[in-house]
């Protein structure tokens, strides 16, 4: 009887935790002023273009400690699909495709609390980065609060010359068919 009594509240037990939330979100940097964005696209994230300005042309120690430059403006590809330019395509762009399986799983860079994402740093999954404008400024690092999670979306907020906050959702791709996905690897290696 005591027995049937313990595996009954055991259940109960489990059954009232609460389940761990898939997805999560890296709060916003930056001054905030603008109009708000967030990226979207079907699928996992497959490419990025950042552009950044660079407004100095003074010498290396004077450009790297006393620079404006900044991120004018970001695009993500989901799958085939390139979401809209958030901010502006101006001045220097870098790009990046990735491999298959791979995910994008740290955001990190700097910003100046006054006015723009001064540096930004894309983390993918296979040890590659990409990144933009010049370290100088207040850093921030995004990670997902998961295991298996990757970059979503960004959001945020832009002016006419640049992006001036950002943040970072993460969460896992369902990708049924599609041989790129991080459940559908984990679901074959189990089923072995």
């Amino acid at each position: 009887m005591f027995s049937i009594l313990f595996v009954t509240v055991f259940l109960a037990s489990c059954l009232a935790m609460p389940i761990k939330d898939p997805y999560s979100y890296s709060s916003a940097v930056g001054q905030g002023g603008g109009t708000p964005f967030a990226s979207y696209g079907e699928g996992r994230i497959t490419g990025v273009r950042v552009w950044e300005t660079n407004n100095n042309n003074y010498y290396y120690y004077y450009y790297y400690y006393n620079s404006n430059a900044y991120i004018s403006g970001f695009q993500l590809r989901y799958g085939y699909s390139w979401s809209p330019v958030f901010g502006r395509e101006g001045g220097e762009k870098q790009e990046m495709e990735l491999f298959n399986d791979e995910a994008i799983v740290e955001v990190s860079g700097k910003y100046n609390p006054a006015d723009y994402i001064c540096y930004l740093v894309l983390s993918t999954n296979m040890g590659r980065t990409l990144s933009a404008g010049l370290p100088n400024q207040v850093s921030f690092n995004f990670y997902p609060a998961n295991m298996g999670n990757e970059l979503r979306l960004l959001s945020g907020r832009f002016n006419g010359a640049g992006i001036t906050s950002i943040g970072a959702h993460w969460g896992y791709v369902y990708m049924e068919g599609a041989g790129n996905s991080t459940l559908e690897s984990t679901k074959n290696s189990t089923s072995s």
